[in-house]
């Protein structure tokens, strides 16, 4: 398949893109600098540089894919201004919607629910603790995530809560919260192992399952 993902060079997305490759996936990279593009991608992957805000660079992006992954998320100053990522992705969705492309996944955390699922401590605790001390950071994965979830495409959010450092696991636990048993920590190898596979896997198609380790 051919593969756009958004957010490609953080912690999770390089790793996205890296595991796409591995699964003899073609990918376009989107990046908002140039400069952190690893060297180790070469010819293989295709970069298109823009702001998420960027509507003309994010349709450039898009065209010819066949699925969008979104490894973006909000950052943690908290002297940041505006939800230019729920402007982003509402931009992504529209440009998908225009070329055809039906398949997103993306990344969010349990503050965002499920519809299947209930609350719980895993959703309920940090649900109150971004609100109270990171109210723009949960303003944006809810609205991220909103965004998609009404889109009427074939979209899977994964979502996590404590993302670590580490190698792939390869032993990763997958369902609902308040119904399957899902713990806290997650390495954001196995986070990226996970989300690219979700790219031609029909299991979690519009729904938001929860991982762990």
């Amino acid at each position: 398949m051919n593969v756009t993902v958004f957010g490609a060079t953080g912690a999770i997305g390089q790793q996205v893109v890296d595991r796409l490759r591995s699964d003899g996936h073609t990918v376009t990279a989107y990046v908002r600098n140039a400069g952190k593009v690893p060297a180790a991608w070469g010819p293989g992957v295709t970069v298109v540089v823009g702001e998420v805000t960027d509507g003309a660079a994010i349709d450039r992006a898009v065209t010819g894919a066949d699925a969008v992954v979104s490894a973006l998320g909000p950052g943690m100053d908290r002297k940041a201004t505006g939800l230019p990522l729920v402007e982003g992705t509402r931009l992504i969705v529209e440009a998908m919607r225009q070329h055809g492309v039906r398949r997103y996944v993306g990344n969010a955390t349990p503050s965002v629910l499920d519809p299947r699922e209930r609350g719980t401590w895993q959703t309920r605790v940090p649900t109150f603790m971004a609100k109270r001390f990171l109210p723009r950071a949960y303003q944006e994965i809810v609205g991220m995530s909103r965004a998609v979830m009404e889109s009427g495409l074939d979209w899977t959010i994964v979502r996590f809560l404590a993302p670590e450092d580490g190698p792939a696991t390869g032993h990763v636990r997958h369902g609902f919260y308040g119904t399957d048993k899902l713990g806290f920590n997650v390495t954001r190898a196995d986070i990226a192992g996970f989300t690219a596979a979700q790219v031609d896997d029909p299991r979690y198609v519009g729904a938001a399952p929860g991982i762990s380790n």
